[in-house]
């Protein structure tokens, strides 16, 4: 998608006019959905509207659910406390946004170093997970569920080679999450500013890099008309799960058939956004080279060992928390990145690394 085509259809709806108060009507229950993302974002615009339209379709239509785009309603950073506060039903957005409620949360959406997409959600259904996300979640009254993930991000576009580092000191850069503890300490500017915002940041140059999600919705920013330099590996989210969090005593005063309309349309879109996430990627990477003048750059060894001393620092930070569930929180998450370090290098590295030779041969 064009970045024109993209920002003219992203504003449609952005002045919407007063909206009515929740209804139930007829055994009908009108739900607001705030995101925070813009309309249409290819990747989580696309996907917050999916759900929306999934949990209405599985409840039979007798939860209507409406999504009201970023800014909409609130800004995207408003979303977690405008359902805490029962402004809006649901929201769509990250756990990654979230630090400032609580560090814990951070390790739900993504881990410098840590969990694939596949292994993030192994680690809520079977790891444990779930029980302490609600537990966490529950604090601020709100019901979560993961229903998505853009897989593996990218280290992002920097508008000059990084070749040490040095070259990272002093940097302006925008990311999210535990990562912006990791780059911090590698002595980077971290800017906290929405993903759309990266554009100008970029341009103006109050950004000197900066990364949002991959290759198909960075390039619906527009991100490769003002950096040529893309980075990876994206180590600091080796993935990032989107989630949906609901409003506890929306959610509590359910019936059963629908608590679990709700549950369902959560957990059967996460492989769906998934696979969607990887194919745009590779069809936009291919473009964004090919069509672009885009250089794919891959980070030094030397920043990539750095960060991941830097992550051992937060680690170490997280388990010593002041909070008895962050810490809980952090060790469960350790064993289940643990167990699944000893099996994946013979099961999905194992394979990749035969394709590779092959694929290069």
């Amino acid at each position: 998608m064009k970045r024109r085509s993209f920002l003219a259809t992203a504003g449609i709806g952005a002045a919407a006019s007063a909206l009515a108060a929740p209804a139930l009507a007829q055994g009908v229950r009108q739900w607001r959905m705030v995101s925070a993302w813009p309309r249409n974002l290819p990747g989580p615009g696309i996907a917050a509207q999916m759900l929306a339209d999934r949990i209405t379709a599985l409840s039979g239509g007798r939860i209507q659910v409406e999504l009201f785009a970023a800014g909409e309603i609130v800004p995207g950073p408003g979303v977690f406390d405008a359902v805490a506060e029962g402004t809006a039903e649901l929201y769509h957005a990250v756990p990654a946004y979230w630090g400032s409620k609580s560090r814990g949360i951070l390790l739900f959406g993504s881990q410098p170093f840590g969990l694939t997409a596949i292994e993030q959600h192994g680690w809520m259904l079977h790891g444990g997970g779930q029980a302490l996300y609600d537990e966490m979640y529950g604090r601020f009254g709100l019901k979560p569920f993961l229903c998505g993930n853009s897989g593996p991000q990218w280290a992002g576009w920097f508008r000059n080679e990084i070749n040490s580092l040095d070259d990272l000191r002093g940097l302006k850069y925008r990311t999210t999450g535990l990562n912006s503890e990791v780059c911090s300490r590698l002595g980077m500017a971290v800017e906290a500013m929405p993903g759309p915002a990266m554009f100008q940041a970029l341009q103006s140059g109050a950004l000197d890099a900066g990364e949002f999600i991959g290759p198909w919705s960075d390039s619906a920013l527009g991100l490769q008309q003002v950096a040529k330099n893309y980075y990876w590996p994206g180590v600091g989210e080796p993935s990032s799960a989107e989630e949906c969090a609901v409003n506890l005593d929306a959610f509590s005063a359910l019936e059963d058939d629908l608590k679990e309309a709700v549950t369902y349309a959560c957990e059967s879109l996460y492989n769906p956004v998934l696979t969607e996430y990887n194919t745009k990627h590779a069809m936009a990477l291919r473009e964004l080279v090919n069509e672009h003048g885009v250089t794919v750059r891959e980070l030094p060894q030397e920043v990539v060992a750095a960060m991941a001393g830097a992550m051992d620092e937060v680690v170490a930070g997280l388990r010593e928390d002041s909070d008895e569930l962050v810490r809980r929180i952090t060790e469960s998450y350790l064993e289940y990145r643990d167990l699944m370090a000893g099996y994946m290098p013979y099961s999905e590295g194992g394979q990749l690394n035969a394709r590779a030779a092959v694929h290069e041969g």
